[in-house]
């Protein structure tokens, strides 16, 4: 049984492998790509709408509210980078019900490279609304002693999404082979309900991870401001009296 789609050569020439991890990755995009295509192709401002419509709508505002959930500002901000991140993850592991699919989110490459973008977009969104150098001081706070620290933290956080999700998935697959070796008769559709169900959470938990990161990035600032007046305040009160 093979644990992992990196595993799986799917056309070698000249050295080069093309391995089930890249091609199945390739086709979720290309499901998505083609989805959205048809969907938004075909909006309509009017009474009538399509079901696709009505479906899509429902994903959208669904994520825009855990989005704002979690304290976003500006929650349409981060919609698209979010949203992606919980599609993709979502519409991979759903896909398990294909024969002979496996989910490019069982290989730890995958899950790594979905985790980086989650450590650049940390930065990026939080000095696109704070400033490079109000983002960089947070690296020094209470102290700059704590300047390796707060690298160890970044690097590690980013490791635990990446080894989260490839786990879950993994155990997932070997646990489903186990079972259907042992019961192949019995087992078959609950294991894939309960897999599709696996594969929902594990994509909503990344994606709310990933947003809880960047919120606590982007509004640090803006939290010790609020906190610092209500301080003035008193202060200002106490000499009043």
């Amino acid at each position: 049984m093979e644990i992992s789609p990196d595993a799986w050569i799917l056309y070698e020439w000249r050295g080069w492998q093309l391995t089930a991890t890249v091609a199945f990755t390739w086709a979720v995009m290309a499901i998505l790509i083609l989805a959205s295509w048809t969907v938004t192709a075909r909006i309509s401002e009017g009474e009538t709408v399509s079901r696709w419509q009505v479906l899509l709508e429902v994903i959208v505002t669904q994520i825009r509210d855990q989005i704002d959930a979690v304290g976003a500002e500006d929650p349409g901000h981060y919609l698209p980078f979010i949203g992606t991140l919980f599609l993709f993850i979502a519409t991979a592991n759903l896909l398990t019900i294909v024969p002979g699919y496996q989910p490019p989110t069982g290989s730890l490459s995958t899950t790594a490279a979905l985790a980086i973008c989650v450590l650049i977009a940390v930065p990026v969104f939080s000095v696109a609304k704070r400033g490079f150098g109000a983002y960089l001081k947070t690296y020094v706070r209470p102290t700059p002693l704590m300047l390796p620290f707060n690298i160890i933290s970044e690097a590690s956080r980013t490791l635990a999404l990446a080894i989260r999700l490839y786990g879950n998935v993994m155990s997932g697959t070997v646990i489903v082979g186990i079972l259907l070796s042992v019961a192949p008769f019995f087992f078959p559709v609950l294991l894939q309900l309960l897999g599709l169900l696996t594969g929902l959470i594990q994509a909503y938990i990344f994606a709310i991870l990933a947003m809880v990161y960047i919120a606590s990035a982007s509004r640090s600032r803006a939290e010790r401001e609020e906190k610092a007046a209500p301080d003035a305040t008193e202060e200002n009160e106490d000499k009043g009296e």
